[in-house]
């Protein structure tokens, strides 16, 4: 990089011009300067245009541009730009007239603010609480398991078909019925009502709420998502809900009590109301209060504090921070939601009375216990006993010699493996084929009938996340997707044309245009619901488009061809149809399509060079997923050797066993992830990169991606999350608190001590803009707070005790100052001062723990 000096010539202007121009008077012109100056010195060039396009004349891309606002932002004598200011006034001479012209907002320091301490909690407090946390778990799996084993026995002493059916909906029943009351019975007696407040992570306030949230989240009830039955239990929780009330998201709120939902009420699926947010070092409880007739779309985030008045409506990717609300009538969305003219409840109305609810419940309710729980608590009984593997090492007068019990975990681990994968598929390719002529598209169906339940029955097999985990980023995706039913047009093959994650309402009503690439977490909205009714539509995507991460593509999304859909937009669903356009933030901005700079890799997407390429990424992927179903199978035959063995001690050690399993089987499986990542990674950090997705270097960064993880969102909320991670690469510091934070390219992610992570935010150490990868660390400082649903790109550097406000997208190359405010998509400073409810004052510090237990007693 070129060092600069401050009086750098501006292009295209002379001295004469600077000192007379009367657009913006002389500070302007000195404004214009400091500017070319700051970006000729990030750029490493010698001078810069005042009328060159940042992007398409200069060749700069996000990132550059990312730095040159983080260094602007450092000098005091210059008003500090977003990215949103760079996309709008793309030049030196319009940044500064459009900068010098609005007033910069204050600092927090300037509103009377000072810097918001974040609690350390003591180390002995921290360790406490993750072993009462331990011991809770394992007292938990000791009287599960001496259940099972009771109840085991009790159907295995039964005498004939009719007799198991019996004995197994009885023990069945009333385990189900148990663990679904306990929650309930916990919640009351821990806690009684949930009030607005705060208490201190890792205390005994702190201890009891984790107890409600995991059970909460363990319970069986989440079965019953979009069902009358579920919201009946959210009203035995205590929150008020009125009738005919719809629930699709699988975030089950914790602070029931705080919760108020209105008659008529639509909430969509991968939508945030907690009723609670960490913040600090503190669990923070408020109240979220939604009206009759409400529309809530996906991936939107309600923070504590917020309420939606009567018919209000939330667009999709939105979010209330905290304070606000949405007066009756009006429709808002982005994040934080605005004012809009869209209106997001696009399906009619449909009969639906309360008798059709209360029909389906029980329907339900009848379905679970005369089939599925007999088959399922019967159907192992008899499994057990005609697999003579099993059959005979529960009979404790038979001594087997070791060997065998290798032999049979290896036959019967391959057996059910094989079976899943080969049996799954086939039902996934042919099924939902056949139950999508029961529910026709572009027709209104009332809820709670039938066709819903067809609807809902192919949402569930069609998402599930195994095979997407398999065939996703190679070449072999496209031929999945078209088999469960995605119209994909004419192929152009990049061998990375989806991602790992996907989910739709229906895949028989998915088109996406030829030469569109999908990163990652791509949810296809293609159903359209109101209180009363639902309807399928198709959803198209255009043609030569890309789309990043974490995106909700609803029906109707008024783009086209050629575009970029950045990370975490909001898809567009009022204006002309965008084409050759980018499009980034919640509201949406157009932004440019692509940048010198990324297409420097376009050698290798066309002609003989893809052709050798493509192929050679081919054999690699291939060879990445015949290894990751071998791993996979081996996870599945050290739990079921674990499980032979199990069984074999059962008959001389009793119950006790089946408790050791429970608890055996999660830090087996915790380990030998993480050892397959760390062998993977050859026991090294990974080193940012910057290069085609036909590298072999990005063949290897996709093979780790496919390491699950899944079984990490038990250890949220424990200290034990944060030496998971440690133990995966991650550089964390100590008392993190994580509520189910994500991270990608873990030896690239750095956490600070005292970091407060929020349930559904994200680290994102990567991007791949079409043909291009990157990647960069990110670094989160001491004390920083990531909001629920926040997302953190590659490249960032966040300041000790910065806060991330929730559902914000921060873009890469961000620097966020010390004990800065920020948020928003894409995020910039927010002081928190703007949107807290009225008369709501600074908090009190609360140095002990009976000040924590009065907030939630």
């Amino acid at each position: 990089m070129v060092e600069q000096s401050s009086d750098v010539h501006i292009e295209g202007m002379d001295d004469e011009t600077l000192v007379a121009r009367q657009v913006g008077g002389p500070a302007v012109s000195e404004t214009q300067l400091r500017l070319a100056d700051v970006l000729a010195d990030v750029m490493g060039v010698e001078n810069v245009p005042a009328d060159a396009h940042f992007f398409e004349s200069l060749g700069a891309n996000s990132l550059v541009m990312a730095q040159f606002c983080a260094r602007v932002r450092k000098r005091e004598d210059l008003p500090s730009p977003s990215m949103k200011d760079i996309y709008r006034y793309p030049t030196i001479r319009a940044l500064a007239e459009g900068l010098t012209g609005t007033p910069s907002a204050p600092a927090p320091t300037a509103l009377g603010m000072p810097p918001e301490p974040v609690r350390r909690a003591s180390g002995l407090s921290h360790t406490l609480c993750g072993t009462a946390q331990l011991l809770i778990f394992l007292g938990y799996s000791l009287v599960a398991g001496f259940a099972t084993a009771g109840g085991y026995e009790w159907v295995a002493t039964s005498t004939g078909v009719w007799d198991v059916y019996l004995r197994s909906l009885v023990f069945g029943g009333v385990g189900f019925v148990a663990l679904c009351a306990f929650p309930v019975v916990a919640k009351w007696v821990l806690v009684g009502r949930w009030k607005a407040g705060e208490f201190p992570l890792w205390g005994l306030a702190y201890l009891r709420f984790w107890v409600v949230k995991a059970l909460l989240h363990a319970n069986p009830m989440i079965l019953f998502i979009g069902n009358p039955l579920y919201v009946f239990y959210l009203r035995a929780l205590g929150a008020r809900i009125g009738k005919g009330v719809t629930i699709l998201s699988h975030s089950v709120p914790v602070c029931t009590d705080l919760l108020t939902i209105g008659s008529g009420t639509v909430i969509r699926k991968d939508s945030f109301f907690l009723g609670y947010r960490a913040h600090a070092g503190y669990i923070q409880t408020g109240r979220i209060s939604i009206g009759r007739d409400v529309y809530i779309g996906e991936k939107t985030v309600l923070d504590i504090d917020t309420s939606m008045g009567d018919g209000a409506q939330l667009g999709h990717s939105s979010s209330l921070h905290r304070g606000q609300s949405v007066p009756a009538g009006e429709h808002q969305h982005g994040s934080p939601a605005q004012t809009t003219d869209v209106d997001y409840l696009r399906v009619a109305p449909a009969r639906c009375g309360t008798g059709r609810r209360v029909w389906f419940g029980l329907a339900s309710l009848l379905q679970l216990f005369l089939l599925y729980i007999p088959l399922g608590v019967g159907g192992l009984y008899i499994l057990f006993d005609a697999v003579p593997a099993v059959r005979r090492r529960l009979d404790a007068r038979t001594a087997l010699p070791p060997g065998e019990l290798v032999t049979d975990a290896v036959v019967l681990s391959l057996v059910l493996f094989v079976g899943f994968v080969v049996l799954g598929l086939g039902l996934l390719c042919t099924l939902p084929r056949l139950l999508h002529l029961v529910v026709p598209p572009d027709r209104v169906f009332p809820l709670y009938g039938f066709r819903y339940a067809v609807h809902r029955a192919t949402a569930r097999m069609t998402n599930i996340k195994f095979f997407a985990w398999l065939f996703g980023d190679s070449s072999y995706v496209v031929h999945y997707l078209r088999g469960i039913g995605y119209d994909l047009s004419h192929v152009e093959q990049t061998g990375s044309n989806f991602g790992t994650e996907m989910q739709h309402e229906t895949p028989l009503l998915v088109t996406v245009g030829s030469g569109t690439m999908v990163a990652d977490g791509l949810s296809v909205v293609n159903a359209d619901y109101s209180a009363t009714s639902f309807r399928v539509s198709r959803a198209t995507i255009g043609a030569r488009n890309f789309l990043g991460n974490n995106i909700a593509y609803p029906i109707g999304g008024r783009t086209g061809e050629n575009c970029l859909l950045a990370t975490k937009v909001m898809v567009p669903l009022d204006g002309e149809v965008r084409e050759g356009v980018g499009l980034l933030g919640s509201p949406c901005f157009e932004i440019p399509r692509s940048v010198e700079r990324d297409s420097r890799f376009d050698k290798f997407r066309s002609g003989d060079a893809l052709r050798r390429s493509l192929a050679a990424k081919n054999r690699y992927n291939l060879r990445s997923m015949a290894f990751m179903l071998f791993v996979r199978w081996l996870h599945v035959l050290g739990l079921t050797l674990l499980g032979l063995a199990t069984v074999e001690l059962y008959g001389v050690l009793g119950h006790v066993v089946i408790a050791t399993y429970m608890a055996l089987t999660l830090i087996v499986t915790t380990l030998y992830y993480v050892l397959l990542e760390r062998c993977l990674t050859r026991f090294r950090r990974l080193r940012p990169m910057l290069c085609s997705i036909y590298d072999p270097a990005f063949w290897a960064q996709e093979r780790l991606w496919k390491v699950p993880d899944r079984h990490l969102n038990i250890y949220n909320g424990t200290p034990f999350k944060a030496l998971v991670w440690r133990l995966t690469g991650v550089r964390v510091g100590r008392r993190v608190f994580d509520d189910g934070c994500y991270m990608t390219d873990r030896t690239l992610a750095v956490i600070g001590d005292d970091c407060t992570l929020n349930a559904g935010s994200k680290v994102q150490c990567h991007s791949q803009e079409d043909g291009t990868f990157k990647s960069d660390i990110s670094t989160l400082g001491a004390g920083c707070t990531l909001g629920v649903g926040a997302h953190v790109h590659y490249g960032v550097t966040m300041g000790d005790g910065a806060r991330l406000a929730p559902d914000s997208f921060l873009m890469k190359g961000e620097e966020v100052p010390a004990h800065a405010r920020w948020g928003g998509n894409p995020a910039v400073e927010m002081p928190e001062a703007a949107v807290l409810p009225a008369g709501s004052g600074q908090r009190t510090p609360p140095s002990v723990d009976s000040a924590a237990a009065a907030s939630v007693k």
